[in-house]
C-alpha cells in the first residue's frame, strides 16, 4: 500500500536531514593534499575552567614520493577560528632525554575561500623542511573564549551552573589523519549528556572519542557535551592601562576595569543570609574576591571604584613578585557588573633601559594582571616623557598600534604617547614587550628650569611691587 501523504512528507523531510548531516561529516573533494600524511593525532580538551585549552599532538610523516614541506596546515572551525585568543606550536627535535622543543611561528592563512566547511586554516612554519620518508611531531596548543553556553542561560541562587561544548569527535584537518584520538576532560563527574560516536568511552570526569582510523581530510562529526561548571566567568569587557614612564625615577600604572560575570545569568532575589551561611552551594557559580598578579617592588598601590577607596585589599609584595587580593563591594553572579580602577606605582630603574644603538627601552608586560580572567578590549598607552622622538613598540603578536599626545602637568609640546589595542586577551598573552624611542636628557631640564622662572618672575612682581609708588598725593599749588 503506498504511503499516505504526511507519511511522504515525514520521510521527504527524513531523506533532506539525512543528506544534511551526510554533507555535514563529510569530506568535500576540494582538499590541499600535498603528499603530507598525518599519521597519529590526540587531542586533548580541558573543559575544567571557563576557556577551554586544547593540547594537540600531531605525529606527521612525509611519504617518499612527496617535497620537501617547509610548513605544515592545521584547521580550525568558523566558530572556533572567532573565539581563538593563542595559539602555539612547537616541534619535537632529538630523542629521548636530549629531546628539546623548539617554538614554531604560527600565522593565518589566506585559503579559506577553497576550503571545506567553511574551514580556517593556520601555518605552522617548520624550522627545518620536512624532507621525503621524514616523520616529526609536533605540540600545538590554543585557546578558545566565550566558547562555553551557559544552559538554562539564567539560574537562582542555589543551581549550579551548566553548560554546552561544542566540537568534533575527529579532528578537522587538511590532511588524511590514519589514526587519532580526542579526550574532553570536565571539572566534575556530573555530565548530563554527551554525543555518542562510536568507539566512545567515559570514566569519572573524561570522555574519549576514538582511536577513529584512516579519515579523509576535512571530516567533521559535530559533538555536545552538557555538563556542570561552577567556576566563576570572570570577563574584562574593557581595561584601558596607562603606563606614564618618567625620568625622575617612577613609573606610574592606572588600569580602569569593567568586569561583568559572563555566566548563566541570576534570576530571582539575592539573599545574603543565604549566600554567607550556605557558601557551598549557594552561589557556587558567583565569585566575591580577585587575585591580581603585579610586577615586583610595587609602591603607592590603591583601589577605588566611582564611590571611593575599597578597603578590602592585601598586598602582597617582595623583590620576586606582587600579589594584590581585592574584593569588589558585592559578590558577582552571573550577567553583575562592576567597575573599579587599580593604580600603583614602579621604581624606573626596574623597568627602563638603554639599548646598543643608543635609545631607551622601556620593558613591560602586555596583558591583563587578574587571574583566570579574559579580556574582551584591551587598550595600553605608554606616556613617554615630553621631549621623546620616534616610538616604537615591539610585541610578540599581533596587535593595533597608533601614536596620540598626552598632556599633563607642566607640559608645553605634550608627551608621545604609544597606544597598543588587543581583542579576546588571555594570560598567556601576559608577556614582556619593549618600547622603544629617542630622549635628549637636556629635556630633563625643562620643567625644572620652567619652575625656577616661574619663581623668579613672582619674586620680581613682588620687588616691582615694593618699590612702587601707588598712593594718591594732593598736588601742590604754586
Amino acid at each position: 500500500m503506498a504511503p499516505s501523504l504526511p507519511t511522504s512528507i515525514l520521510l521527504l523531510f527524513a531523506a533532506a536531514a539525512a543528506l544534511t548531516a551526510a554533507a555535514a561529516i563529510s569530506p568535500s573533494p576540494v582538499a590541499p593534499e600535498d603528499g603530507i600524511r598525518v599519521v597519529s593525532a590526540e587531542k586533548r580538551i580541558d573543559l575544567t575552567g571557563p576557556i577551554v585549552k586544547v593540547f594537540l599532538t600531531l605525529k606527521v610523516h612525509n611519504p617518499a614520493t612527496g617535497s620537501d614541506a617547509s610548513h605544515i596546515l592545521i584547521a580550525f572551525t568558523p566558530a572556533e577560528a572567532q573565539h581563538l585568543a593563542i595559539v602555539k606550536a612547537t616541534r619535537a627535535e632529538g630523542k629521548r632525554k636530549k629531546k628539546v622543543y623548539v617554538p614554531l611561528p604560527v600565522e593565518p592563512v589566506d585559503l579559506t575561500a577553497d576550503a571545506p566547511n567553511g574551514a580556517r586554516l593556520y601555518s605552522v612554519s617548520l624550522s627545518a623542511p620536512l624532507r621525503p620518508t621524514e616523520t616529526t611531531t609536533l605540540e600545538v596548543f590554543y585557546m578558545l573564549t566565550h566558547s562555553l553556553e551557559p544552559f538554562p542561560a539564567e539560574i537562582t541562587q542555589s543551581e549550579s551552573q551548566l553548560v554546552y561544548y561544542r566540537d568534533s569527535a575527529v579532528l578537522l584537518s587538511p590532511y588524511r589523519v590514519l589514526e587519532q584520538v580526542t579526550y574532553l576532560k570536565t571539572p566534575s563527574n556530573r555530565v548530563e549528556s554527551f554525543t555518542r560516536v562510536d568507539p566512545t568511552a567515559r570514566s569519572g570526569p573524561e570522555v574519549k572519542y576514538g582511536t577513529y582510523k584512516d579519515q579523509l581530510p576535512y571530516v567533521y562529526m559535530p559533538i555536545l557535551m552538557h555538563y556542570e561548571n561552577n567556576h566563576p566567568f570572570a570577563v574584562v569587557e574593557e581595561l584601558v592601562r596607562k603606563v606614564e614612564i618618567s625620568h625622575w625615577g617612577n613609573v606610574q600604572v592606572t588600569e580602569q576595569y569593567k568586569l561583568k560575570h559572563g555566566g548563566a545569568r541570576h534570576k530571582g532575589v539575592f539573599s545574603r543570609l543565604e549566600y554567607q551561611s550556605r557558601q557551598s552551594i549557594s552561589g557556587a557559580s558567583s565569585f566575591k574576591n580577585l587575585l591580581a598578579r603585579l610586577p615586583p617592588r610595587v609602591h603607592s598601590v590603591y583601589y577605588r571604584d566611582e564611590i571611593g577607596n575599597i578597603s578590602s585589599s592585601n598586598l602582597r609584595s617582595d623583590s620576586h613578585k606582587s600579589e594584590l587580593e581585592f574584593e569588589p563591594r558585592y559578590p558577582l553572579f552571573g550577567g553583575w557588573h562592576c567597575t573599579f580602577t587599580i593604580g600603583y606605582g614602579m621604581p624606573l630603574q626596574d623597568f627602563l633601559f638603554e639599548s646598543e644603538d643608543g635609545r631607551r627601552f622601556a620593558n613591560l608586560t602586555f596583558g591583563c594582571p587578574l587571574l583566570n580572567t579574559v579580556v574582551d578590549n584591551l587598550t595600553i598607552k605608554i606616556v613617554l616623557p615630553e621631549g621623546s622622538k620616534s616610538p616604537q613598540a615591539v610585541v610578540p603578536f599581533l596587535t593595533e598600534q597608533h601614536l596620540e599626545t598626552s598632556y599633563s602637568y607642566l607640559d608645553v609640546v605634550g608627551r608621545k604617547t604609544v597606544v597598543l589595542k588587543k581583542k579576546n586577551v588571555v594570560g598567556e598573552h601576559n608577556v614582556p614587550f619593549q618600547v622603544y624611542y629617542e630622549f635628549n636628557p637636556i629635556f630633563m631640564l625643562a620643567e625644572p628650569l620652567m619652575l625656577i622662572s616661574a619663581v623668579l618672575l613672582f619674586f620680581v612682581a613682588c620687588i616691582a611691587y615694593l618699590h612702587m609708588d601707588l598712593s594718591i598725593g594732593k598736588s601742590q599749588t604754586s
